[in-house]
């Protein structure tokens, strides 16, 4: 046993020091129970923790022990973990759930609006008990999926009777982790410090510190790195071209471990406002005119494969590859293009779109500008409108001031969890990461609305197939490619990577090895 111990486990764990993370872009919001954002999850994973977390042996308790749901999926209740407190002392109980349950994920966290559409209320018999009563049922494997990005609770005694939107400590996040926030200085860092009353006991965490450094420059990022200033970037944080060079340095680990459970894809939305774009004969000839198979390998450096609708592949029983699929063909294009009543001018062109490409990484960037490319050779003029991450997501989600958009939508372990909110309409405006595109479809409604219900398993995985199919027929959004994420990290950190959604959990257990 001895000898298949990985080298973590072989050494004597080293206590203290600091681990410096590189963010490529800072959040307007650091409170993962009112946005479920991978930014968030990055830095707030280390001070607010979920009921449920999941690791490479299935789903493990964090706030909650354990979990169970009545025979018509109406009742799910959890037992609570005693001896938790908020970082300000205070005893976290159910009364925090419940107050978090109903004042937030139900109404105000993006993707968890759709998810809790159907919670009722939430009744504490004791203190360490929470049972969430649904008007219809909810599968209790999709609850438990869900809790991993859409069960931060927060302190009701610092939310209750406030502004919950505008409540400071959105961004001086109050919790029960590992870490406690100190300081947020903005365009610089952010410190979170050890939590000397952490649960899981006086050992825990082993760091001291964490910071992580905001540093949208990707080549200044790589070098931070290869200088030692920065032990770890992840969600392919910089250039491709860098994480490939210094994925061959044995300073370095480099890979898709640890985000088993952020597999995304590179995504075109579309505003379906405007009337060109309404015709769905010009969102499948902007499919045609995509090379993915050129952008897979130039952008992504292959890693990655062509998308077959808002399921990935890695969505087990859920995913179907039995879809209508849309071939690189930019004779097809302009032909469905002059179809639509879109011929080409004089100068070549047919009509303009302004373009706004996500700013999570040089590769959103790449495909913006590679989507830009592809148009003008099918007569299609693109405007790119770039943006920090509170314009891009104000002018998508909510002013809807673009035609079309580019980012990535992250897979979250059960297609009910972060993908059907995409393609559901009645997102109120302004709702990150929802169906902001103007998208309305009944038939569409109801397969989301049954699956999100059925408790059967086969039949529910049968309503996802209708999903995807559906979606790749009516091509709201092109979900083009799909592809893991990429993570960078400094040998010195131990036990790095060690769950499947490892850069967004708490790094209790992590250690510095100098």
């Amino acid at each position: 046993m001895a000898a298949l111990a990985p080298p973590a486990m072989s050494q004597e764990v080293k206590r203290g020091g600091t681990a410096f993370v590189h963010m490529n872009a800072e959040q307007g919001v650091l409170n993962p129970a009112l946005r479920a954002s991978t930014g968030v999850y990055q830095i707030t994973g280390k001070f607010m923790e979920p009921l449920i977390d999941k690791t490479y042996d299935g789903y493990e308790g964090v706030l909650a022990t354990e979990w169970s749901a009545s025979p018509d999926g109406l009742a799910i209740t959890f037992k609570l973990r005693d001896g938790v407190r908020w970082h300000d002392g205070q005893p976290f109980s159910c009364d925090d759930v419940a107050f978090s349950a109903m004042e937030l994920w139900k109404p105000l966290l993006n993707y968890s609006s759709t998810l809790q559409a159907n919670l009722e209320s939430v009744d504490c018999p004791d203190p360490l008990t929470a049972v969430f009563n649904y008007s219809k049922p909810m599968p209790l494997e999709l609850l438990v999926a869900a809790m991993p990005d859409l069960g931060h609770p927060v302190p009701k005694h610092l939310y209750e009777g406030t502004d919950i939107l505008k409540n400071p400590h959105n961004q001086a996040p109050v919790g029960t982790g590992p870490f406690k926030f100190q300081e947020y200085e903005r365009g610089q860092y952010i410190i979170g410090v050890r939590n000397e009353d952490y649960w899981r006991g006086p050992e825990y965490p082993y760091l001291d510190r964490v910071i992580w450094r905001f540093i949208p420059d990707k080549a200044a990022a790589a070098a931070a790195l290869e200088a030692g200033e920065l032990q770890e970037s992840g969600f392919i944080g910089i250039s491709m071209a860098d994480m490939d060079r210094l994925g061959q340095d044995p300073r370095f680990d480099m890979g898709s471990e640890g985000f088993e459970n952020n597999v995304a894809h590179s995504t075109v939305e579309f505003n379906l406002r405007n009337p060109i774009l309404a015709d769905l004969r010009v969102r499948q000839a902007i499919y045609h005119a995509l090379d993915l198979d050129f952008a897979i390998r130039n952008i992504m450096r292959g890693h990655a494969k062509p998308g077959r609708g808002p399921v990935p592949s890695v969505g087990d029983a859920n995913y179907t590859d039995d879809v209508q699929t849309y071939a690189y063909d930019v004779e097809k294009a302009k032909a469905l293009l002059d179809e639509a009543g879109y011929p080409a001018g004089a100068n070549g062109m047919r009509f303009k779109l302004r373009h706004r490409p996500a700013p999570w990484g040089e590769y959103t960037q790449l495909w913006g500008e590679y989507f830009a490319q592809a148009m003008k050779e099918v007569g299609i003029e693109v405007e790119l409108l770039t943006n920090d991450a509170p314009g891009f997501l104000n002018g998508v989600y909510r002013d809807h001031d673009f035609d079309t958009a580019n980012g990535w939508h992250q897979f979250r372990s059960d297609p009910a969890v972060s993908t059907t909110v995409w393609l559901r309409s009645g997102a109120p405006a302004g709702t990150a990461w929802s169906n902001q595109f103007g998208y309305e479809s009944a038939e569409m409604d109801k397969l989301i609305d049954d699956a999100a219900i059925e408790l059967d398993p086969a039949k529910r995985a049968d309503l996802y197939h209708q999903i995807q199919q559906l979606a790749m027929k009516d091509l709201p959004v092109i979900f083009a490619i799909e592809h893991p994420f990429l993570g960078i990290t400094n040998k010195k950190l131990m036990n790095h990577h060690n769950t499947p959604r490892w850069d967004s959990s708490s790094w209790y257990d992590l250690w510095l090895d100098e």
